[in-house]
């Protein structure tokens, strides 16, 4: 965790003169959820990182992927072990813009509906996204929310035949910070 927030620390830092615009949150939310025939899984954490720049529109988060708490430890541990392999690979890491409305000025009070583009990095493999979203700005407050599917074999993400009925192919993910100066 030291490592993440000494990254946004030099991200954020070598862009000073612009400190006015960007926005950052040590505790942003991500929840998952796979909806399969023989059970429902879901884990959540609130071990994320985030920054936004509503000048430029450049968004980035990172999370920890071991600090998922799932209802039942042993879902936990295969995630770790077997699915994820955090070991391997520990992080994942989304870097990305608002690229519709263009030109928009998201620091104006309201809630903007958004569109992002970007990279995620996850299981060791990049794939581009391009997401909705919602950034609500609101007397200086500034969050950000977005609900989007993850198909596992897009990351290597592989599922033992033994187990394929409880886990979906796609995972809903939730992403959700609130952001400071």
């Amino acid at each position: 965790m030291k490592r993440i927030l000494l990254i946004l620390g030099i991200v954020l830092g070598t862009v000073n003169v612009f400190a006015q615009d960007i926005y950052s949150c040590r505790n942003a939310s991500f929840s998952f959820f796979s909806s399969a025939p023989m059970e429902d899984i879901e884990a959540k954490t609130d071990k994320g990182v985030s920054a936004i720049n509503l000048k430029t529109g450049a968004v980035y988060f990172k999370v920890p992927v071991n600090t998922f708490q799932f209802r039942k430890k042993l879902m936990q541990e295969h995630f770790n072990e077997n699915y994820l392999e955090t070991d391997k690979y520990p992080y994942a890491e989304f870097k990305g813009k608002v690229v519709e409305p263009a030109g928009s000025n998201l620091s104006t009070d309201g809630t903007h509906d958004v569109t992002v583009e970007g990279v995620l990095s996850l299981h060791g493999v990049d794939k581009t996204y391009r997401e909705k979203g919602t950034i609500t700005v609101q007397g200086g407050q500034v969050t950000s929310a977005s609900k989007f599917n993850v198909k596992l074999v897009d990351h290597k993400i592989k599922i033992p035949t033994l187990v394929i009925k409880n886990i979906a192919e796609v995972v809903e993910v939730t992403v959700k910070a609130t952001y400071a100066k």
